[in-house]
């Protein structure tokens, strides 16, 4: 009889401080682990970075920034209360040529969540956090965006519910169809406040 094989199990990563030192059969190659930092992730206006930032940023007001970030988890960010948060991002400026601002709309396509903690799929492409965050770099002025800044960011927070009665099928959502539906829309002082009005408001409430 074949016997299962016991693989390899996750990966927990530590949180490293930048002074890492990267070596070659143990020597020092004069760079650190923050040199790799400020080579690979110091385009925060870029799409890919952004939307890492945004999740960021949303985990600051949660209280919940501490640690690793999880790759590839069903949901961006989870309360204290487990509740699950899906973060997107958008920006009107880009890090490359433009010659108009963008124009805003945010991904909401329902997917196949993976659980970090299980290593298993969902047997369903549905929503899989509680509520989203919309996070939106508004600052128009190339000369002057600042993505750390973060007054140049407004977030729109929404029920998961309200997506699914009101855009079920759709993979992506403009901002104007946006702000058609059930949100709270907030400063960074105001983020935390609106995701517990989120993660507790039920389709019969009236509150927008």
């Amino acid at each position: 009889m074949d016997r299962k094989q016991p693989g390899f199990p996750a990966i927990t990563p530590v949180a490293k401080n930048g002074e890492e030192r990267f070596t070659h059969q143990g020597t020092d190659l004069g760079c650190c682990l923050k040199d790799f930092w400020s080579w690979y992730a110091s385009d925060l206006v870029g799409n890919a970075l952004r939307g890492c930032l945004a999740e960021y940023i949303v985990a600051k007001a949660l209280g919940r920034a501490q640690g690793v970030r999880t790759e590839w988890d069903a949901c961006d960010v989870r309360t204290e209360d487990g509740i699950k948060v899906e973060v997107k991002s958008a920006a009107y400026i880009q890090s490359w040529h433009q010659s108009q601002p963008s124009r805003i709309s945010f991904g909401i396509a329902p997917a196949q969540g993976w659980n970090a903690e299980t290593n298993e799929y969902s047997r369903d492409a549905v929503r899989q956090a509680d509520l989203y965050v919309f996070c939106l770099l508004k600052h128009q002025d190339q000369a002057s965006i600042n993505p750390l800044e973060l007054a140049q960011w407004d977030f729109l927070v929404v029920p998961t519910w309200v997506l699914n009665r009101d855009a079920p099928r759709q993979k992506r959502i403009t901002l104007g169809s946006l702000l058609k539906l059930e949100y709270r829309r907030t400063g960074f002082a105001g983020l935390r406040e609106a995701i517990v009005w989120a993660a507790s408001s039920r389709p019969s409430d009236l509150s927008t």
